[in-house]
């Protein structure tokens, strides 16, 4: 008969919903700066959408680049002092972010902007590798599809809510009210999450970060090309409906998050109850469908409707490979595993805009749409192989 479970995992679920519910409320600093950002640089700063978008984009390229060292932070000394130090990092951006408004050359405080965006994104990697170290440790290897799913509800839903709440305090007080509140909630969230019990790092030989991601990077690939989806609806998903004069330009990202969100609910158990790979498999099948309906969509309700199902169809991948990347990996390596692991879907995430963009000018919107579907269809081939090999090495045993 299973054995009665300890105290310590009756509490596990109910603190991490606590640390996601923390890590809700310290997100906002970056979901508030990223619409404001660029808003204050190109009417306040008078710099234009070129500098603007840099501002906001060099984040990203900062969380690419420091995903590797917060694996090893999180390996080394534990989850919970690793989300402390992201925690900090964001406070400390914003106080910078403060420091803006002394500069009385436009070029220094955009100087010190980019700096402030480069220090938000580092506290982002250490945050979110952070927690998912941190929670896999509470809830256990076995659950580590649960412990993802929560955290990315977390996460989306902070990004989902940041955008309108940043943009309003701006209008009530400028980007100095926003730079307060980055710096507040944070703190907020550093109060939450400090009285947790930590999980200490395990013990044992590390391994480079090179030879980790040739473990991984077949699952990575699978996030890389779920990202593409996602990252072509958000960037060009309104300019679609303007170019083409449809109504409810707005509404994309709402069908995607309502979407995203509800799949992530019903569905956050089944990666560890049915394998990663199977749950990949689906989603990609159904985010495929989606990117093709916006592909060829012919009014605004086909449109929509290709948003909800790259919601649905999105929500639960990067779990599922999550999944599967925690079992590939040691103990002691989980946190540089996740940390590389992420590192792909932030590389989609970045890479997207840009080179979509150029194609967009060159063949029409519609074009970023089929970019899309054929990156669903490569993943539905890729998550299939690995659907195959899961049930043949299951047969073996």
């Amino acid at each position: 008969m299973p054995s009665a479970p300890t105290a310590e995992q009756d509490k596990a679920p109910r603190l991490l919903v606590w640390l996601a519910v923390a890590l809700f409320l310290s997100y906002l600093a970056v979901a508030m700066s990223m619409p404001t950002t660029s808003v204050y640089v190109a009417t306040s700063l008078h710099m234009g959408n070129a500098l603007a978008g840099l501002a906001v984009g060099v984040a990203f390229v900062s969380t690419i680049l420091t995903r590797g060292f917060a694996g090893r932070f999180a390996d080394h000394k534990g989850g919970k002092r690793c989300m402390l130090f992201g925690l900090a990092f964001y406070a400390v951006s914003g106080v910078l972010a403060l420091m803006v408004f002394w500069l009385p050359a436009p070029w220094a405080a955009f100087a010190m902007l980019m700096l402030v965006r480069l220090m938000l994104g580092l506290g982002e990697s250490l945050t979110v590798v952070g927690l998912l170290a941190w929670g896999i440790g509470l809830m256990g290897h076995q659950r580590s599809g649960r412990v993802l799913s929560i955290v990315g509800m977390g996460m989306y839903g902070s990004l989902a809510a940041g955008s309108p709440v940043g943009l309003a305090l701006y209008d009530q007080g400028g980007y100095a009210l926003v730079a307060l509140a980055c710096m507040a909630t944070p703190l907020l969230g550093f109060a939450m999450a400090a009285p947790v019990v930590a999980v200490p790092p395990h013990g044992g030989e590390r391994q480079p970060i090179g030879r980790i991601i040739n473990k991984i990077s077949d699952l990575g690939l699978v996030v890389f090309l779920q990202g593409i989806g996602f990252a072509a609806i958000g960037a060009f998903m309104p300019l679609m409906f303007l170019h083409r004069h449809w109504p409810h330009a707005a509404l994309g990202l709402t069908f995607f998050g309502v979407a995203f969100v509800l799949v992530r609910v019903l569905c956050s158990h089944l990666p560890d109850r049915l394998g990663g790979a199977r749950v990949a498999f689906v989603s990609m099948a159904v985010e495929a469908g989606g990117q093709i309906l916006l592909w060829q969509a012919s009014g605004p309700s086909v449109a929509l409707a290709g948003a909800f199902l790259t919601g649905c169809g999105c929500s639960m991948i990067f779990p599922s490979m999550g999944v599967e990347v925690v079992r590939r990996v040691s103990p002691q390596m989980r946190g540089t595993a996740m940390g590389g692991f992420a590192a792909f879907q932030d590389l989609a995430y970045g890479a997207t805009g840009p080179l979509t963009g150029l194609l967009a000018e060159w063949a029409g919107d519609g074009a970023i749409f089929m970019v899309g579907s054929m990156a669903g269809l490569g993943g539905l081939l890729l998550s299939a192989r690995l659907a195959w090999h899961e049930r043949a090495a299951v047969a073996a045993d």
